[in-house]
């Protein structure tokens, strides 16, 4: 196995990661609803209408786990990540209706080695996840932890 290519080195405070694309099925809506978020506005299509989400809404805890495979795909999974401690927050901003493209970034607010670790970095990231019209959909900030390439002895 390779070397990841992104450790905590590579998370300057400042850079921004584009977060590729990602269609949003009826279907999956349907799916995600039907096992953890069984409200009508994510399970049919008429009851989303009637809503005030105006159509089959992706519940927000499907929006995260979207979001979560996109940065997956993007760089997590070629990095040194270690997990995270938790999230500081999420905000569901504007509905995902069936049918949307988000896209999003990442982008690295502080960063940090640790004190008692110091084979470990924490950075502190936001991220935000759009529509297909540019509409912030979601918006999320947490510290994440990452190996050092290379650490001081």
């Amino acid at each position: 196995m390779s070397e990841p290519r992104y450790a905590f080195e590579d998370l300057a405070v400042g850079s921004e990661w584009p977060l590729g694309s990602k269609k949003v099925e009826a279907s999956e809506i349907i799916d995600f609803a039907s096992q953890f978020d069984p409200q009508p506005f994510h399970l049919d299509e008429a009851a989303g209408k009637a809503s005030i989400l105006g159509g089959l809404a992706a519940s927000g805890w499907h929006t995260v786990s979207m979001f979560m495979r996109m940065m997956c795909d993007a760089y997590l999974l070629d990095s040194t990540s270690q997990g995270a401690p938790g999230i500081d927050y999420a905000r569901w901003r504007a509905p995902v209706l069936a049918g949307d493209t988000l896209t999003g970034k990442t982008t690295v607010i502080e960063s940090r080695v640790s004190k008692s670790k110091p084979s470990l970095g924490f950075v502190v990231l936001r991220h935000e996840i759009f529509n297909q019209d540019g509409v912030l959909v979601c918006d999320l900030q947490n510290t994440g932890m990452f190996s050092l390439r290379e650490p001081a002895a």
